[in-house]
């Protein structure tokens, strides 16, 4: 519990994005922009919006925003939308081409019952600006954020470890602000690393990173790291990483708490990626199909560390299990779980999980006091 706690902290406190400059990561710091994107030597901003939007083959198809943006403004919402809503399109480069950064709004159906956005929701969205990233750098060849070379050899991503902890979860209507990097992971993969801000106030949100390994499409088998393949993303890739910490599940931790289990979990075809495997987004969606109802309803989740072990296909029958490490719940400011999903059929484990929750922020969270 300790350790896990401490986990958190060291995500929270250890590393501050907004203090890092592009001295940080490479060379000597350029001039920036009123919206803080490097200038190129001719003065203008380095951004993926280079060409005219307003027109289609010569043709004015841009709307009026102020009488478009009438309807949303009559639900009684007191906000400025034209002057708030910043940049809500298809992201920029900052950092010389390092730092990928996309903007958001927050739909009504990302959200739960207490308006606060899903855990899913923002697990998407960080993969979405991964990929976006990829796309960027121009390094993009098809399917799941591939580069041209894995595509030559039938390789793909796999997600090997990830952390994340939430310092506060943004609600409907809310804008946020993604920045993602990435640097290599020794010899056998990349580290995608994440913040989310708000991006208004420039409150960091979120940090998370994870591993990703390679794994040849066909043999479904982990792959060594080609040359080509890394030749493509040398250049692109920074030292400042967030860190992910490694885990161990105790065996005698789990004869002194409570097992919660969910069976019959079947993965469905719109479960499955490009990559022809379930998304790795479901199957946090599966771990909490087992989380007691009386911590789903009282707490939210604080941290999240998860180890994928093998895939899931189409076919199988998954089992979720929560080990609860309190008797009691509602007596403690936070509460610990570990997590598992398994094969119920021959027992092989799929992921190892886990998680502190803390009480939900109902006041912070709608702006009350």
């Amino acid at each position: 519990m300790v350790a896990m706690a401490a986990s958190t902290y060291f995500f929270l406190n250890s590393f501050s994005y907004h203090d890092m400059t592009r001295n940080n990561l490479r060379g000597t710091p350029r001039p920036k922009d009123a919206h803080g994107i490097i200038k190129k030597n001719d003065g203008s901003s380095r951004s993926l919006l280079a060409k005219d939007l307003t027109k289609v083959n010569a043709t004015e198809v841009r709307a009026n925003r102020a009488s478009f943006l009438k309807p949303i403004m009559i639900l009684g919402q007191n906000k400025n939308y034209l002057d708030m809503i910043p940049d809500l399109g298809f992201g920029s480069m900052l950092s010389d081409g390092f730092v990928f950064r996309q903007n958001f709004q927050i739909r009504s159906y990302e959200v739960g019952s207490d308006q606060a956005v899903t855990i899913e929701t923002l697990m998407n969205l960080l993969q979405e600006t991964s990929i976006n990233h990829s796309k960027a750098i121009g390094v993009w060849g098809d399917g799941f954020g591939l580069t041209r070379e894995m595509c030559k050899k039938n390789l793909i991503w796999v997600m090997s470890k990830l952390q994340m902890a939430v310092d506060r979860y943004p609600i409907w209507d809310d804008v946020i602000q993604i920045d993602t990097w990435k640097g290599a992971y020794g010899k056998i993969g990349i580290c995608s690393n994440w913040t989310i801000c708000d991006a208004k106030t420039g409150e960091i949100l979120l940090t998370a990173s994870c591993i990703y390994l390679l794994m040849n499409e066909e043999t479904r088998r982990l792959s060594k790291f080609p040359d080509e393949v890394r030749s493509e993303l040398d250049e692109h890739l920074t030292n400042v990483t967030l860190p992910v910490v490694a885990r161990k599940w105790s065996p005698c931790d789990e004869m002194s708490i409570v097992d919660h289990v969910r069976n019959g979990i079947m993965p469905r075809w719109s479960d499955l990626d490009m990559n022809q495997h379930v998304n790795n987004v479901k199957y946090i969606g599966w771990i909490l199909e087992s989380v007691p109802h009386s911590i789903v309803e009282n707490y939210e989740l604080a941290s999240l560390t998860l180890e994928y072990h093998q895939e899931c296909k189409l076919e199988s029958m998954v089992q979720s299990h929560t080990y609860v490490m309190v008797s009691k719940i509602g007596d403690y400011d936070h509460v610990d779980c570990k997590h598992a999903l398994q094969l119920e059929t021959g027992g092989g484990e799929i992921m190892r999980g886990w998680s502190i929750w803390r009480p939900k922020q109902y006041g912070n969270r709608l702006g009350l006091e």
